[in-house]
């Protein structure tokens, strides 16, 4: 009999709860504050962004929250995921760990986000809110989210960090064909986007920056909602699917537990969604899994930031969120990993970090690419930017495990593809990247 190379689950075993890590958390996690009052804030001070229904889940310490049916149906195009064996990859390394990888890229947009964008387009058609603005830096949360709203009949106005509105015009072109207004940001249709072009001219923007003017225009509009594709503790809980899922393939494949679990981490969506329900695991000490947060050199929320309470955008209009920060004003260099280029790290990922309930390493771009090459020349799956740090951990690892003799289970989070990517990995090719 041939041996398994991936495992899929039946659609019937797609999660039917959420789940939410801030009810088993050993302390609990600081409450988001009022910007003015500096008080934790209540439902009603979130009401202008957000329908009461993600309030409801943001501001939750309940431990599974029910999916809705309809929401459920939609996920069934993508869910669930394919969990893989990487053995060709583990050949070409002559590593004697086992590899492991859940990829997200078989979803319509190619990447995770599209867990969480369906029920934030759901529970705003639900409260009548039929306008969706946001932000996206490499266009997989702008293309989610325009999909997603697409399917519930909602209109939808996206703000692109202007390095990758410029540097991946097909990211846009997709959010485009999916019915979304793209607008680089820093840009003049904005108060907030007029004074960061006067601050700072030639800026190539940020996720804070666009964050701003996203927020800025449904702040505005009393029957729009700003939705936000990672860093919120809604987005993680929508997330949580991934890890769930990854829990049952891996015992399909005679696995008790990964020993390393590697996800790359910007905002924290991609990795709490995989992490969290194995973090529970742990907690429960049913697991002993060595988690590891994979974050671009380039914007070290984890491993340099401070842990505090800061501005989640740019323009200081968002609630105070306590995290691991490098400063509202940082503007990380314009490296190819555009959905990694966040000054902080989720509140729920920050505290879990400060917990000890996980680690974090930083890794520069062209060992991130390096080991996305390899990567795809053993396991023909091209990986996004953002995946590339998760499996340059990985590879980390699995050279280590040669060279001392043991056999550990990697299990990698590939967050989507990177096949509208090619461009920077054409750069890398020629020896022209930055080493960021």
């Amino acid at each position: 009999m041939a041996e398994l190379t991936k495992v899929f689950l039946d659609e019937d075993e797609i999660p039917t709860h959420w789940y939410n890590i801030a009810a088993d958390f050993p302390n609990p996690a600081p409450p988001h504050l009022h910007p003015g009052t500096q008080q934790p804030l209540q439902p009603d001070d979130l009401a202008p962004l957000f329908p009461a229904g993600l309030i409801e889940q943001e501001l939750s310490t309940q431990r599974w929250i029910e999916i809705p049916d309809e929401v459920r149906d939609i996920y069934r195009l993508w869910r669930p995921s394919p969990l893989h064996r990487a053995r060709r990859l583990e050949r070409a390394l002559g590593t004697t760990a086992r590899i492991y990888y859940k990829y997200e890229g078989e979803s319509p947009v190619g990447s995770h986000k599209t867990n969480s964008a369906v029920p934030q387009a759901y529970y705003n058609r639900e409260a009548g809110r039929m306008r969706l603005t946001t932000e996206t830096g490499a266009g997989q949360w702008g293309s989610a989210l325009a999909f997603a709203t697409q399917i519930f009949g909602q209109s939808c106005e996206v703000w692109q960090v202007r390095n990758t509105y410029e540097s991946k015009p097909y990211r846009r072109m997709l959010m485009e064909t999916y019915g979304a207004t793209v607008t680089p940001s820093p840009s003049e249709l904005t108060a907030a986007g007029r004074a960061l072009r006067e601050r700072f001219p030639d800026t190539p923007g940020s996720l804070g920056m666009a964050i701003s003017e996203a927020v800025e225009v449904a702040a505005g509009d009393p029957d729009a909602s700003y939705a936000l594709g990672s860093v919120l503790n809604h987005v993680a809980l929508h997330q949580s699917v991934i890890g769930q899922e990854a829990i049952k393939q891996l015992a399909k494949f005679g696995e008790q537990a990964p020993d390393f679990l590697f996800a790359c981490a910007g905002g924290g969506s991609n990795l709490a969604g995989i992490s969290f329900p194995f973090l529970r695991e742990n907690i429960e000490g049913r697991m002993n899994v060595d988690v590891v947060a994979c974050e671009p050199a380039a914007a070290p929320s984890l491993t340099e930031g401070e842990y505090r309470y800061d501005f989640g955008d740019s323009s200081q209009m968002t609630p105070l969120l306590k995290m691991y920060t490098l400063g509202a004003d940082f503007v990380p260099d314009p490296v190819h990993a555009g959905g990694l280029r966040y000054h902080g790290m989720a509140p729920l990922v920050s505290h879990a970090y400060h917990e000890g309930l996980l680690r974090a390493i930083a890794i520069k771009q062209r060992e991130a690419f390096a080991a996305g090459v390899e990567f795809a020349r053993a396991e023909g799956i091209v990986p996004a930017s953002e995946s590339n740090h998760a499996i340059a951990g990985a590879l980390r690892q699995a050279k280590q495990a040669a060279q001392d003799g043991t056999s550990p289970v990697i299990l990698i989070g590939v967050s989507g593809s990177g096949q509208l990517d090619l461009p920077a990995y054409s750069e890398f090719l020629a020896g022209n990247m930055l080493d960021a």
